[in-house]
């Protein structure tokens, strides 16, 4: 079987405006001269392009989906919210979260991107492919069932999975979270949920600053079916791969899930302009090869990336290839161009001995 590819050109046109990085413009806030919010179509245009380029994507399959229905949204967003959120697209974009703005369209445009999402875990859950990766944008990971906010309109991995439930396609899922940020949305629809484990690994405090803490632990079913590990600043390539070893797998290996969801942002990455850990695309790599293993032993192998941020133009693409390289187990390479760097600059041993010592501390507070 093999490894499925989910895009679409639209997703690249979904806009937004009146920020300057994510400062609000203003009287002392001036625009950019490369736009507005990270969140841009650069870093996934060009890892589509970086796959054509080196001829990767002739070993997987190009597939397009249909957007998510309004059936879809509804099992995760009010109605409520999506009818404002269709009115004002409709009425020519602007925003209703926080950092969020849309252009007009945008609500087609998220639909779009949820529905990249609900289609490679259908094709994954009844056999079509092997594993997938979606494209997916706007992201998703931070949309709270009522409040968009963090670049994000529609929980696109929540709309994924509530629509597989509905279809009978499978009953437990894990949700692994590598984006930098917490993955306050995609925890917020499952909180209270036996039947889904979420996992999320992020920089502490980066965002949101008030959500992401080690003892958020679930509630009523929920309780103990999320996990947080909030990283501190600086934890690179070594400590990432430990917390995935020590935290992540065995949580994984107690819930036994029938297939494994990541939220696959690359902005842990060591150039991202609004993080600050160091990441490389050879943790990308031997993190996806981590998770390969875990579904192999668990769930027949079933595991889909769904995208979500990651802000360095330049380098993205070289972590996204990577992912896609061990996912379908292709020969076609592009290799990292600041690999030497990159690893020069990771923490010292003494720091991974820290990093370390904190991430053995979490595993024992959680039981694993």
């Amino acid at each position: 079987m093999a490894t499925g590819f989910y895009w679409d050109e639209k997703c690249f046109w979904h806009a937004g405006g009146n920020y300057a990085l994510t400062l609000p413009l203003g009287d002392f806030v001036q625009p950019l001269a490369a736009g507005g919010l990270p969140e841009n179509p650069e870093t996934k245009r060009r890892l589509k392009n970086l796959i054509e380029v080196s001829g990767l994507i002739g070993d997987m399959q190009m597939r397009h989906a249909p957007a998510a229905t309004w059936e879809d949204l509804a099992r995760v967003h009010p109605e409520t919210y999506l009818t404002a959120f269709r009115e004002l697209s409709d009425a020519g974009g602007g925003e209703l979260g926080l950092r969020t703005p849309f252009a007009r369209g945008g609500f087609e445009i998220a639909a779009l991107s949820a529905g990249l999402a609900k289609g490679a875990l259908a094709d994954v859950l009844t056999g079509d492919l092997k594993n997938a990766y979606a494209l997916s944008r706007p992201p998703g990971h931070h949309c709270l069932p009522d409040w968009p906010n963090g670049f994000c309109l529609l929980n696109n991995i929540g709309i994924a999975i509530e629509a597989a439930r509905a279809a009978g396609l499978a009953r437990r899922f894990a949700v692994i979270d590598w984006d930098v940020h917490h993955g306050n949305g995609t925890e917020a629809v499952f909180y209270d949920r036996s039947d889904v484990l979420t996992i999320s690994l992020h920089q502490e405090w980066n965002y949101p600053l008030d959500t992401g803490a080690l003892q958020d632990r679930g509630s009523g079913a929920g309780e103990g079916y999320n996990i947080n590990v909030p990283l501190p600043s600086g934890v690179g390539h070594v400590g990432y791969l430990e917390a995935m070893e020590r935290i992540t797998l065995p949580a994984l290996h107690q819930f036994r899930p029938d297939v494994i969801i990541i939220a696959c942002g690359f902005d842990a990455g060591i150039f991202d302009p609004i993080a600050r850990q160091l990441c490389t695309a050879e943790t990308f790599r031997l993190m996806t090869r981590q998770v390969m293993a875990a579904a192999q032993a668990l769930c027949g192998s079933k595991l889909v990336m769904v995208h979500e941020g990651g802000y360095s133009e330049a380098y993205v693409p070289f972590c996204g290839h990577a992912v896609l390289e061990e996912m379908s187990g292709s020969d076609k390479t592009a290799p990292d161009p600041m690999a030497d760097t990159v690893a020069k600059r990771q923490p010292s041993d003494r720091m991974n001995a820290v990093f370390s010592q904190l991430i053995t501390e979490m595993a024992l507070e959680l039981g694993l």
